[in-house]
Order: C-alpha cells, then structure tokens, then sequence
C-alpha cells in the first residue's frame, strides 16, 4: 500500500498540485483497501487520510493501513477537513467529480484550485500486481468452470434469464462476491445484439446463444463470451463462426508489449472486413479489465496506449447480422514480458448442442 501512495506522491509533482482527493470507489480501494461504501482518500506530501463515516471506522482501521483515519460528520464536512489542512490547490477525478460537488468545493473553500487529473489515477491502475492478476486468474477460473455447468441448460424451451441466473448462483456458490456486469444471453435473432442482455425469450431449437458473462472475486472482473448453436449448425452459421474464430485468435497472437490498442484491433478488423462483414463489427475489439470491467487500456479505434507486461484485457471481435443472429468470442488475456497468457481456458471450437 505504500508503494501506491507513493505513485500519488509523484502525481503531485507531476501535476504541481498540493493533495489528490480520491472519490471515485474503484480508486479509493485501489490506493487505500477500503472497501466500504462510503470514504475519500486524501493524500499529501505528508498526510494520508481515509475520510469516512461512523460506520467504517472499524473497518477503515482494519483495511488501511498507513492511513490515518479521519470520521466525517455533519458537524464535520469533507470540506471543513480539507479547509483545516489549509490547501490551496486539489487534484480531482474529474470523471466522477460532479458539478455538484465543484460548487460545493469553491463555495465553500475560497482561493482552493480544483486541478483534474485527467484519467492518471485508472493509468495507474492499467498494470497489475501479481495479487491482483492472481484474483482475476481466479474469477476467470470460476467463469470457466460455470460455462461446463450450464451447458446441459441450454436447450429449446429455456429462457434465457433462466440461463443467466443459474451462469451467477453457480458463481456465487463457488466463491464470487457478485457478476461483474449484468449478463448477456442472447439467442436466435436476439444474438445479433451485442448486448443484448437476458431476456424472458426462450431458446430454440437452431439458435446461435451468445453468453457474455463474469464475475467478481476479492473485487476483481472476470470477463468472457462463447457463442454456440443449439441443435446442427447451418452453412451460414458456421461461416460467421468461423470469421470471427480466425479474427478473434489472429489478434490474440499478436498481443505483446509494445503494440497498441489500434494495432490489435486492425488485425481483427481486417480479418472481418476481408470476409465481407465488416459492416457488421461495430464495437471496438476489447477493453481493460481489473476493478472495474471496462478500464484501461483500450483495445478499439483509440487505443493508443502501448500495451505493457501486466496489463490485463479482453479480446472480442464480433459479427452481428439482424435478423439473422451474431457471433461473438472473447478470451480474457494478460500482457507478458514476451508475449501474453490466455486466462479464459474454455475452448472455442463451435459447439453444436445436441437436442
């Protein structure tokens, strides 16, 4: 934890600003460990404060540790705190520091300078720890082994929120805290959404089914999606398939360090394009996971962060016919020293499920 305060310490001579003030939860567990609801982290060149309620006291002693604890109140608002320290200029998530909260500040605080950050505090968090890649590699395993699980569910005449809630209670039962996001099920002609999230439709026999699912463990996002067919596979479904299979593992072998977000997604853009379904691939081919299941880097049109060993993403390519239905294959993937490592051990060869 200390090392992570540090890295807020050099912020501040980056940014020439006097403290950081973390609001954001995902951050504020990153650079504390306080995982309550409620807090703010404050960190100077001298002082590291968690600032919470009465009801996480006892936790925030227990959790953060090289902090000192600080109990806000009515009678003792964040901003008379910050106003005690006699703090001229403030670094703050500017993302998540509302308008609200601005005119609070500068209403209350007369001379303060409110500095954004400008997205430093998810760069940081870009490259994990061995800890962290650790939790992830564990919520990756428990999506794994909930998609064996599942697969005698699907079948003609199931919902597909019936296949969501059984993908998260098998989950939870093994050890997530909660789904990293709110599933995608979709089936039929519904599989042309790219997030389409569960519905009440019921699966049938000759549907496409694409899951899109994760979980949380220890905080951390797991992310994954296999599309398979219920019943034969037609000449058009198997195409589709097999585009973006060749897509999808032509962009993972050329994850390494170095390369850029933009980068991997033009190989499996092209790839898409040159099959004639170019139109039909519009999101970005993937995204950061860590706290949080969308964060840096990212691995679309804009991506231009270089990847670095550490780094932890997806890689998604899709197509996604209406009407028809859509494919889509994601593997979640750590950035190495010499290359990357594959999380998601599902394998991606089209299923046919038998009815």
């Amino acid at each position: 934890m200390n090392r992570r305060i540090s890295k807020l310490r050099e912020l501040l001579d980056e940014k020439q600003i006097e403290a950081v003030l973390i609001f954001k939860p995902e951050n504020r567990r990153y650079f504390s460990n306080f995982t309550g609801t409620t807090g703010f982290v404050l960190v100077t060149k001298s002082e590291a404060k968690l600032i919470t309620d009465f009801r996480y006291i006892e936790q925030a002693k227990s959790q953060c540790m090289g902090y000192e604890i600080v109990e806000i109140s009515r009678f003792e608002p964040l901003t008379t705190i910050i106003e005690k320290m006699n703090l001229k200029s403030l670094g703050i998530e500017e993302e998540f520091f509302t308008y609200g909260h601005a005119i609070d500040f500068l209403s209350k605080l007369r001379g303060m300078k409110l500095e954004a950050l400008e997205g430093a505090l998810t760069k940081i968090r870009a490259v994990k720890s061995q800890e962290e890649i650790t939790c992830i590699a564990t919520a990756a395993v428990l999506a794994d082994k909930a998609f064996l699980h599942v697969l005698p569910y699907i079948k003609p005449g199931v919902l597909e929120r019936e296949i969501a809630l059984e993908l998260e209670f098998f989950m939870r039962k093994n050890g997530a805290s909660g789904a990293s996001f709110e599933f995608i099920v979709a089936s039929g002609v519904r599989s042309s959404l790219p997030h389409g999230v569960a519905s009440k439709k019921a699966i049938e026999a000759g549907d496409f089914v694409t899951l899109d699912y994760g979980c949380i463990y220890e905080g951390y996002c797991s992310d994954m999606t296999r599309t398979v067919v219920v019943g034969k596979a037609n000449d058009k479904q198997k195409e589709i398939y097999s585009t973006v299979l060749q897509a999808q593992e032509t962009a993972l072998q050329a994850v390494k360090p170095g390369v850029t977000g933009r980068q991997l997604d033009k190989i499996a853009r092209q790839i898409i394009e040159d099959q004639g379904y170019g139109e039909y691939f519009g999101h970005g081919l993937g995204h950061g996971v860590g706290l949080e299941i969308h964060e840096l880097p990212h691995v679309n049109m804009i991506g231009n962060i270089s990847m670095e060993p550490g780094m932890v993403i997806t890689i998604e390519p899709g197509i996604y016919i209406p009407d028809f239905g859509g494919v889509r294959i994601e593997d979640l993937v750590i950035v190495e020293d010499h290359g990357y490592q594959v999380l998601s051990k599902t394998p991606k060869e089209l299923i046919e499920i038998q009815i």
